[in-house]
């Protein structure tokens, strides 16, 4: 019956060493035995408390979205493509700060108090960007916005990757892992598409986009105070040398039963990790650096692919073919969703590999639906709905696995000594990015035109194809120690 049999794991898992534990004074002890699985149920409010970062994350990426023009109006910026830019990505700017410390704050006071920080800017950013009265108001309020974006879903990612490799890398089978790990990016399109049905309201009645900024507090306050009562990730409890509360986490998460096996697998030398402070001039240099370079250049490339003007500026592009912006952008969101849900379904089925080199190439030929709609070559009707149907299959093929696979796949192929940080320098090179997209594409869209920039974004998208082809590894089904030994030369 299940839960009654007993598991020898030092035999039948890959992470468990083929030999007896020895204790300190240098006997043999027989191999700590699991009885059944531990339930994941423990594990899951914890986890959908924290994703609430990734919902924010999502809903302050599409805020300005349908109610851009309403504040360009209310504030007085109408017309200036410039201004409308920094609206968006001022916000980035600040997530960029916010990333690029998420490492060390994470690892400085903890995942969950991290969690907590990362909601006070998001609250104070929402309510400036609310009461405002002019542009720099506005902007100041995307700043500190940005602030928290940077931090939250870099954590969380960090938070749910953790815990979930407490079940299924320590305790459960590593085959899924990725549908798991997939939480945080549902949780992103959720919020995402939030933002777009509340800017529905936006142009019918006067000050709407300030109650979109109103409402978006209410998450934040909840992340804030539910993570006062969600678990640590023991990960870092055993890190920072807190044994005795790292084992009471994982009888709050597994259960009594399994205690004593899961805190003997983080005590390994390859479960806890060192515990050796870790230096900016580690990342970049030296064997860790092959899987920085991989990892930054996937969120480059992420980028680079133009996704975020579609979140960004999807309702100017529909405007400008007299299409109600409010309907396509529904689409959009409803897309984005669908085809996270079918990711998570398919992430340990076909592997993020696999799943990166379909989704960027889907995203080429998307791309060069619109480069065509965008030409003289068809009708105004034919243009519409080339242009209209690729942007809708861009963003569907985006969310397959350009979109969810980055951040699960760098939580697998980084070691855990230099996990946070490493995963927080290749955030901040994806938020520069994000910037400077985000601002320069309205203007670019006016001096060259749709056809050349979407040429430049196919490209890049082509590029991508290459770049995973020859240089990401698949993960699927493999222990992180596996993971690792393909990756990093040995010393």
């Amino acid at each position: 019956m299940r839960g009654r049999h007993v598991v020898d794991i030092s035999s039948t898992y890959k992470r468990v060493a083929l030999k007896d534990h020895v204790n300190a004074y240098g006997k043999q002890e027989s191999p700590v035995r699991l009885t059944g699985y531990p339930s994941w149920k423990r594990s899951l409010p914890h986890v959908i408390v924290a994703t609430l970062a990734s919902f924010l994350f999502g809903y302050h990426l599409g805020v300005v979205n349908e109610t851009l023009e309403s504040i360009s109006l209310d504030l007085a910026f109408s017309g200036s493509t410039l201004a409308e830019g920094l609206v968006v990505s001022t916000c980035l700017g600040g997530a960029f700060i916010g990333s690029l410390f998420s490492g060390w704050i994470a690892d400085g006071v903890g995942r969950r108090r991290a969690l907590q920080l990362c909601a006070l800017p998001m609250i104070i950013g929402a309510s400036m960007s609310a009461t405002t009265k002019n542009l720099w108001g506005m902007l100041l309020g995307r700043l500190f916005v940005g602030t928290g974006m940077g931090l939250g879903p870099a954590v969380a990612a960090l938070y749910v990757s953790e815990f979930f490799l407490i079940h299924f890398e320590q305790v459960s089978p590593a085959y899924v892992r990725g549908t798991f790990g997939s939480f945080t990016q549902i949780s992103s399109c959720l919020g995402l598409l939030g933002s777009l049905f509340m800017g529905l309201q936006a142009k019918g009645i006067v000050g709407w986009w300030r109650a979109c900024f109103w409402v978006s507090i209410i998450p934040a306050a909840l992340l804030a105070l539910l993570m006062e009562f969600s678990a640590e990730s023991p990960h870092w409890l055993f890190k920072s040398g807190r044994t005795s509360q790292a084992e009471a986490e994982f009888e709050k998460l597994l259960g009594e039963a399994h205690v004593k096996y899961a805190y003997a697998e983080l005590s390994k030398p390859d479960g806890g990790d060192d515990t050796e402070a870790v230096m900016l001039s580690d990342l970049l240099h030296g064997r860790h650096f092959k899987l920085i370079f991989i990892g930054s250049t996937l969120f480059a490339l992420q980028q680079l692919s133009g996704i975020n003007t579609v979140f960004y500026f999807s309702s100017t592009v529909f405007k400008s073919f007299g299409v109600p912006s409010d309907r396509a952008n529904i689409c959009i969101g409803v897309a984005n969703f669908l085809g996270s849900i079918v990711a998570m379904i398919l992430m340990d089925k076909l592997g993020r590999r696999v799943l990166l080199l379909g989704s960027f190439s889907g995203m080429v030929v998307s791309m060069g639906l619109q480069v065509v709609g965008a030409s003289s070559f068809p009708s105004s009707t034919e243009a519409f709905y080339l242009s209209a149907g690729g942007m809708l299959l861009f963003v569907l093929t985006f969310s397959l696995g350009a979109g969810p696979v980055p951040s699960l796949l760098l939580s697998e192929i980084f070691p855990g000594q230099i996990r946070a940080k490493a995963m927080a320098f290749c955030m901040s090179v994806h938020w520069v990015i994000n910037f400077f997209v985000g601002l320069l594409f309205l203007p670019l869209l006016e001096q060259i035109g749709a056809q050349i920039l979407y040429t430049v974004f196919g490209a890049f998208c082509l590029i991508s194809v290459i770049f995973v082809k020859r240089n990401v590894v698949e993960t699927k089904g493999k222990s992180l120690q596996e993971i690792e030994m393909a990756l990093l030369p040995v010393e």
